[in-house]
């Protein structure tokens, strides 16, 4: 594929998503048949789910593709070269009796019969229930909610976060468990699916490492087969955005993991973002033109919150000294950036311009220091913003300087829950934000715990507040008075149906600095803690995962 055929296509895809948009209003009948398209499939074609994302006052984003045989080698789901035409409804409840938008909408082959629907005209801050149709087959019900209006308060916003879901490594079980919350909001914050090839534990990835467009897009109908998957994304609307292994480890902007490797790495880029494209609830605007797409915007929750979604892969320099963990003088060179100088401002002038309680950073990699040297030498991640201190501390004094109220950086990728406060640059005086990292979902396999809750780096990196090596997501609670932060866990992920519990739970203050927290959970059972663990054994857990594609 090359990235000239690739721009033509994708105008093509964005002419579809105009489409949708366009019969938003057409009402859908309970007999409506696809008279001008081809005819059903003989199997249920909505075997990947339902999604909703990027949610506005008035709407939100709808997404299904038709696939009878998921996992395909051409990637196009078994389904034949003809265009289906799709409806869909959006009610108040969830027996459909208020139905209050419906439509039809082209699933094409030239987008792998994905479907996106941008749906307008709803009430804000409201709680809807939608579904898809083909024929007689209909989807289950998926559930999302529009965000309150620009002047409307909210109480409280509950919204969950999560990362790194690597299908081998164990179940999902975690999603499953962040479903059953229902939360008002969940954001993926990267590594949706991973590109490499192998088995797990009860679990491997069909076909070999993704380079291909159509490798990609039969990795993530893979993924979206997974019933615990699904049931997240039909609970609630998403914010997504990626890290590297919708692509390819560690990549920074045109440069692969292995340079040998970078003839043709565009062209391996414009498949990928492509297939994230067809298979992710996200708006028109992120219609990817070859080897790019506009993945960074904001989305804001009323004059409660703001949510500043950051792409810390597209745009970044390479890392510095080879990647790793380095003690490196040229990572601190100031034209050296992490998100790209563009996103820089764009984030910088969001600081500015924001009004709302909380403003919170969504994105990908360790924002907070984490030395791993307790000499005079400054160990840290290269592929983290370690391995970028001149553009952290320029996002960092932005928002001091902005006087942003309350500042929260939300991160995943590196497989541990970790509760970190925030300095300036060399000051660690004065805390200035917090930052709330997710564990995986299941990369790393089963994790462990201790009693105490800390990493041997916290011993001299002051901002290391909380760290366990187990699997989960973060579940939010947010108020006009405090953002309630519950880091939750599940024992074991390569046995499906473990029980979650929450480990620990930290509250931020408004207008506070420095995360509190205010309850602990008895250390996992003995089957989550394995072997006990030296602190040189966590030490070189957590530089392995970081360094050598599990993050």
């Amino acid at each position: 594929m090359t990235t000239t055929a690739s721009r033509r296509t994708l105008l093509r895809v964005g002419a579809v998503a105009a489409a949708g948009a366009a019969t938003s209003t057409v009402a859908l009948r309970a007999d409506a048949r696809p008279t001008a398209a081809a005819p059903t499939p003989r199997t249920d074609p909505f075997t990947l789910g339902v999604a909703s994302g990027d949610p506005s006052p008035d709407g939100f984003v709808l997404w299904t593709r038709l696939a009878v045989e998921p996992l395909a080698a051409d990637g196009l789901g078994g389904m034949p070269d003809r265009t289906f035409v799709v409806g869909w409804q959006v009610a108040r409840d969830e027996d459909f009796r208020q139905v209050v938008r419906s439509g039809v909408v082209p699933a094409r082959a030239a987008s792998a019969h994905a479907v996106h629907v941008e749906v307008g005209g709803l009430l804000p801050g409201r709680e809807y229930f939608y579904r898809f149709r083909l024929g007689r087959f209909v989807t289950r019900t998926g559930r999302a909610t529009t965000a309150p209006a620009p002047w409307q308060s909210p109480t409280s916003l509950t919204m969950a976060f999560a990362s790194c879901s690597n299908l081998p490594s164990g179940y999902f079980t975690a999603y499953g468990h962040l479903a059953d919350e229902r939360p008002d909001l969940v954001l993926h914050l990267g590594d949706y699916q991973y590109e490499g090839a192998g088995d797990g534990i009860g679990r491997h990835h069909a076909g070999p490492e993704t380079t291909t467009l159509a490798g990609y897009r039969q990795r993530l109908a893979q993924y979206k087969t997974d019933p615990d998957l699904q049931a997240a994304h039909a609970a609630a609307p998403w914010l997504a955005i990626w890290d590297d292994h919708e692509v390819d480890n560690n990549y920074a902007d045109d440069v692969p993991e292995k340079v040998s490797e970078t003839p043709g790495f565009l062209d391996r880029r414009a498949a990928a973002y492509r297939a994230y494209y067809e298979n992710m609830p996200l708006r028109r605007t992120s219609v990817p033109r070859g080897p790019d797409l506009q993945l960074f915007r904001r989305v804001g929750w009323g004059s409660l919150a703001t949510f500043h979604m950051l792409d810390t892969r597209q745009y970044r320099s390479d890392q510095a000294c080879g990647d790793g963990y380095k003690d490196c003088p040229e990572a601190a060179d100031p034209p050296r950036s992490l998100p790209g100088h563009a996103q820089e401002r764009w984030l910088l002038d969001g600081f500015r311009r924001s009004r709302a309680r909380w403003d919170l950073l969504g994105q990908q990699v360790f924002f907070g220091r984490r030395d791993n040297d307790p000499g005079a030498a400054t160990t840290v991640s290269m592929d983290a913003w370690d391995g970028y201190p001149a553009s952290r501390e320029r996002v960092t004094r932005g928002w001091v300087d902005a006087g942003v109220r309350n500042p929260v950086v939300l991160t995943g990728d590196v497989h541990a829950h970790w509760a970190s406060d925030l300095f300036l640059e060399g000051d660690d005086s004065r805390v200035v934000g917090s930052e709330l990292v997710t564990s995986s979902i299941t990369s790393g396999g089963d994790g462990y715990d201790e009693a105490d809750g800390t990493h041997p780096w916290a011993a001299w990196n002051p901002n290391l507040r909380f760290w366990t090596n187990l699997r989960g997501y973060v579940s939010t609670t947010i108020t006009r008075d405090e953002l309630t932060a519950r880091f939750r866990c599940v024992p074991v992920v390569t046995t499906p149906g473990a029980e979650a519990f929450t480990r620990a739970t930290f509250v931020l203050g408004d207008r506070e600095r420095g995360l509190v927290q205010v309850q602990d959970a008895p250390m996992a059972s003995a089957v989550a803690r394995g072997t006990a663990r030296s602190d040189a054994d966590k030490v070189a857990d957590t530089v392995r995962e970081e360094t050598h594609g599990g993050s």
